[in-house]
């Protein structure tokens, strides 16, 4: 593979050691020194020996070991930037026009394909804990990312991702992109010189995987206790189940217990599954075959699963995608089923840590009598603004455990949607809550973000060839800290 080692200077700024893979496209290099410098690839000027280097081809320039790079170009933020448009005034906006100009996130460039990653991307970003863990990574000091592990490589490229997306302008993911396909190969497959689309959630499993091993956990500021927990990963996402076998074929064997810990939870889809909730319940109990010491043989276990450990932030996926052999495809299924935007996991825990929500619990019963005994139902547009004022909230986590939930209820934050007949085809969405408190929504469409309602969102529970619920991401609902006791 051609790599090469150059210098690049950039007014004041020296850049030794940087990396060049004349194999792939100069643009991959432009997002390199984007990561560097801050500044954006189209305002880049990169000349060396030979002439200035375009995008797409690197013509007649010749790398070479050690080869001294001159760029010039300026910083987005240190541009003055002339109004494309008429100034509009504030209270002559529509609402739809006040939301487009209110915060709105950066979107993605899609790269060829790329809509698995960009939507992926946008879901994670609305948990504030991991944003947090990444911008508090530090990597050991190195220009070049082939220095480090796979696992690191991720890490520092979501990092520095999640760092310029808060100029809230479009981005190409190029750098993330690259590390991608240097850790996964099967996301760098081709058809006829383009890329393959690829399985949003196998996605999703990987990059949670790679952050799990490089992600310390956090530490609760007004708790000086020890977490237990090595990754902000197994803190925040990880749950874990007790097991119950029985087996079927033999009364005179005991029931075993075992602990099994998850990341996800599985939504199974099944012809009399018509709401989420119960299409999990399935799950919970299911018959797996294994050997029987008491037998001698193979025998039928009815496996029984209650979870004893929420964690703050639930993912949910919907298995909707099964191998279909005639046609050699993951094939999808398309059925209606339903999903709440306040979820409550109650009915799947066991009775300890049931008997450990009660109290919490009560304390958002007691907010909704007060509410209800008021009889005052504030307008959408004094709740949109009450939620903006972002009230302090009561801890959402057990005292000994930051990162646990400890009410059992859960609001939705995120959605990442397919549309098309199968994995390996059609596009992919993020759709995402604008913050936790929020009643606003945002469809993160590759490099097209608008604002949506959550009318919108109850809307991709499937049933056609629109956008299907993929992936749901659930975060803690949070109790205003005025309607309670707990203190933090």
């Amino acid at each position: 593979m051609p790599v090469f080692t150059v210098k690049v200077k950039w007014g004041k700024e020296v850049y030794p050691d940087v990396e060049i893979n004349t194999d792939e496209p100069p643009l991959v290099f432009k997002a390199q020194l984007f990561a560097l410098t801050g500044v954006n690839p189209n305002r880049q000027k990169v000349m060396m020996k030979g002439g200035t280097l375009k995008d797409d081809v690197w013509g007649n320039i010749q790398i070479v070991e050690g080869q001294n790079i001159l760029m010039m170009g300026s910083k987005d933020e240190d541009v003055p930037v002339e109004p494309t448009v008429k100034p509009m005034f504030v209270e002559d906006m529509t609402e739809t026009q006040l939301a487009t100009v209110t915060n709105m996130p950066a979107g993605l460039t899609n790269l060829g394909n790329t809509c698995y990653l960009n939507a992926t991307v946008q879901c994670l970003k609305t948990v504030p804990e991991l944003r947090q863990a990444l911008s508090d990574f530090n990597a050991a000091s190195s220009t070049s990312l082939s220095n480090f592990a796979p696992a690191e490589k991720i890490t520092i490229a979501m990092s520095d991702l999640y760092r310029t997306m808060e100029s809230n302008q479009t981005i190409p993911p190029l750098v993330l992109l690259q590390v991608l396909h240097q850790a996964f190969p099967r996301f760098a497959d081709k058809v006829e010189g383009h890329y393959m689309q690829q399985d949003a959630n196998e996605c999703w499993v990987e990059l949670i995987r790679m952050l799990q091993q490089k992600l310390p956990a956090l530490k609760n500021k007004n708790d000086k206790s020890t977490t237990n927990y090595k990754s902000v990963i197994d803190q925040f996402f990880g749950g874990t189940f007790n097991v119950e076998w029985k087996c079927v074929e033999s009364d005179n064997e005991e029931v075993t217990t075992t602990t099994e810990s998850f990341l996800q939870l599985s939504c199974f889809i099944s012809q009399d599954v018509k709401y989420m909730h119960s299409g999990l319940k399935n799950r919970m109990q299911e018959h797996i075959t294994k050997h029987s010491p008491i037998l001698g043989k193979d025998a039928v276990y009815t496996k029984t699963s209650k979870i004893n450990r929420l964690p703050a932030y639930l993912t949910i996926q919907f298995v909707r995608f099964f191998y279909k052999e005639k046609d050699k495809i993951n094939a999808k299924i398309l059925k209606d089923i339903k999903f709440p935007i306040e979820f409550d996991a109650f009915e799947l825990c066991t009775p300890e840590l049931q008997e450990k929500l009660v109290p919490v619990r009560s304390k958002f019963k007691e907010l909704e009598d007060k509410l209800a005994h008021e009889g005052v139902k504030p307008s959408a547009k004094q709740l949109a603004e009450s939620k903006q004022e972002e009230k302090p909230t009561a801890p959402y986590w057990f005292e000994n455990d930051y990162g646990s939930n400890n009410s059992g209820y859960y609001s939705l934050q995120a959605v990442l949607t397919h549309k098309g007949r199968s994995s390996s085809s059609g596009h992919y969405v993020g759709w995402v809550r604008q913050s936790p408190t929020s009643e606003k929504w945002i469809k993160c469409d590759d490099d097209t973000v608008t604002p949506v309602t959550t009318e919108d969102i109850l809307k991709l529970s499937g049933g056609g060839d629109w956008h299907c619920a993929y992936v749901l991401l659930y975060g803690p609902k949070l109790l205003p800290l005025d309607s309670s006791s707990v203190s933090s």
